[in-house]
């Protein structure tokens, strides 16, 4: 039960804190709507510790650059043309499994964050939480641990 923004999940151990606390996370972003992007991308490059490596705007192109830029983290879009982020997460998870994904998503719908989750994503932010959201999620799921949305918590208790 998620009584905290953060929870522990101990099933991708080897998934993030060995990276961002000693050498910046590489991270690749998606999402088809290039002024968000841009956004995301400005918000991460702008931290010590993080450096955006590649961006995307469909699910193929996603695939695709997180196989040659072999992120720590990848930003993912629910909503993209080509692929649904749903599936570009299980693929990304199946080339690169030690690679973490966190959902930046206007999709609020409890079903769609659940599924999300089961993909082995370990975040999920509201695009209407980014501003105070982002960078502690990017943190959070980069240490190995989950992180959802203040808004969407009440929702994903039994995630």
């Amino acid at each position: 039960m998620m009584n905290s923004v953060v929870e522990e999940d101990t099933s991708s151990s080897n998934v993030g804190n060995q990276y961002w606390e000693h050498t910046p996370a590489r991270i690749l972003v998606v999402d088809d709507f290039a002024p968000f992007r841009e956004f995301t991308s400005v918000v991460l490059k702008n931290h010590v510790g993080f450096q955006v490596v590649a961006e995307a705007a469909d699910g193929r192109e996603a695939i695709l650059k997180a196989r040659e830029s072999r992120p720590n983290l990848v930003v993912l879009d629910m909503d993209l043309p080509l692929l649904c982020g749903i599936e570009v997460a299980r693929q990304i998870r199946l080339c690169s499994p030690d690679t973490a994904i966190l959902f930046l998503s206007g999709n609020s719908d409890p079903d769609v964050v659940e599924a999300a989750l089961e993909t082995g994503a370990l975040g999920y932010v509201l695009k209407l939480d980014a501003v105070d959201d982002l960078l502690d999620a990017a943190k959070v799921v980069l240490s190995g641990q989950r992180f959802v949305s203040r808004r969407l918590r009440p929702r994903t208790e039994l995630c």
